[in-house]
C-alpha cells in the first residue's frame, strides 16, 4: 500500500502539492488523473526521492519510504531514461543487476519479459532502432525487472497504438493480480475507466476526488440517459426534469436527477423520436473528472 499523507511541495511561489493525501492499494490499478500541471509528476517523483517534500510523508505499508523501500519499487518516468545506443537486452540485464540480481538470473527474467512483450527478436537491437511503442515496452520491462511491490508509471500509454495499448493494459492487470500496487497517470480517461478499480484526481496540487471508481460514480446525485434513435435529430426542448447534454448522429445523452420518473421520460422521448435503445446509468469517468476539476 502506497500512502500520501499531507504531502506539500513548493517551487518558489508555485505550490505543486498542497496537503496531498491519498492511498493506492495493493492488488489494484489506481488511475492518477489531473490536468496538465496539476501535480501528478511531482507526486510520483516524490515517491522515489527525486523531489524532496516540504511537508508531509509518503509511506509504504505504513512505513515512511526510504531507500530500502524504493529498492522494491518500479518506476516508468514520462521522460524515458534508457540508453538509446545500448542494445536492448544488454541494458535490461544491466538494470536487473542494479536491482540486486545476478547476471544469469537477470538474463532469464529479461528473456521472459522480452518474449511476453513480443520483443525477443529485437533483443540485440539498439534501443534507438525501435519504434516508439516498442521503446515504451522496453521501458516497462525496466520498471518490472526487479519484481516490484509498487509500480509507478507516468503516462505509460502515451503515443501507443491500439494494439500496444491492449498489450500494456493486459500486462498491468496481470501485474496487479499478483498483489502489486499499481499507480499510473493518464489523460486517456476511457482507458482508465475500463482498466482501473480506483482513481485519484488532482487539481492545482490538491486531491479533489479519490476512491473506488464505482462508489464515486454511485455517489453522484445525477444519472444519465443514453438514447439511440433513428431518423433526424428531434427537438429535445421542453423535457421536464431532464437536461440535454449532447445530441447528434442518432444519439443523445440526457442528465436527470435521481427519482425522476424514467417511464414518463421515455414516453415523452418516444413522442419525438423512433427509439432504438434507452439506457439509464451513472456518470462516466470523464464526467466525474470534469465535475471535480471544475468545482
Amino acid at each position: 500500500m502506497l500512502e500520501f499523507d499531507g504531502a506539500v511541495k513548493r517551487f518558489g511561489p508555485l505550490v505543486a502539492l498542497d496537503r496531498c493525501t491519498f492511498t493506492a492499494r495493493p492488488g489494484r490499478l489506481t488511475g492518477f488523473l489531473g490536468p496538465n500541471g496539476a501535480g501528478k509528476t511531482t507526486a510520483m517523483r516524490a515517491v522515489f526521492g527525486l523531489v524532496e517534500l516540504d511537508a508531509g510523508t509518503v509511506r509504504c505499508h505504513g512505513v515512511p519510504v526510504s531507500a530500502a523501500e524504493r529498492a522494491r519499487f518500479g518506476y516508468m518516468p514520462e521522460e524515458r531514461g534508457l540508453y538509446p545506443r545500448m542494445r536492448v537486452r544488454d541494458q535490461l540485464v544491466y538494470l536487473g543487476q542494479l536491482c540486486g540480481r545476478g547476471a544469469k538470473e537477470a538474463g532469464r527474467s529479461v528473456d521472459g519479459w522480452l518474449e511476453r512483450l513480443g520483443l525477443a527478436s529485437r533483443a540485440a537491437d539498439r534501443l534507438d532502432a525501435l519504434s516508439h511503442g516498442n521503446q515504451q515496452r522496453v521501458q516497462l520491462i525496466a520498471a518490472l525487472i526487479g519484481e516490484p511491490d509498487v509500480l509507478v508509471l507516468d503516462e505509460p500509454f502515451a503515443g501507443l497504438d491500439p494494439i500496444a495499448m491492449d498489450a500494456m493494459s493486459a500486462l498491468l492487470s496481470d501485474v496487479a493480480t499478483r498483489g502489486v500496487t499499481v499507480l499510473f497517470s493518464s489523460h486517456q480517461l476511457d482507458l482508465v475507466e475500463d482498466l482501473c478499480q480506483d482513481v485519484v484526481i488532482i487539481d492545482h496540487g490538491r486531491i479533489v476526488l479519490a476512491g473506488e471508481l464505482d462508489e464515486l460514480r454511485a455517489k453522484v446525485p445525477q444519472r444519465f440517459v443514453d438514447i439511440r434513435y433513428r431518423g433526424p435529430t428531434p427537438d429535445w426542448s421542453g423535457l421536464a426534469r431532464v437536461e440535454l447534454v449532447e445530441s447528434g448522429n442518432g444519439q443523445a445523452r440526457l442528465r436527470a436527477d435521481r427519482g425522476t420518473d424514467l417511464g414518463a421520460v421515455l414516453a415523452r422521448v418516444q413522442d419525438r423520436a423512433d427509439i432504438v435503445s434507452f439506457a439509464y446509468q451513472p456518470p462516466t469517468l470523464s464526467e466525474l473528472f470534469r465535475g471535480a476539476v471544475a468545482a
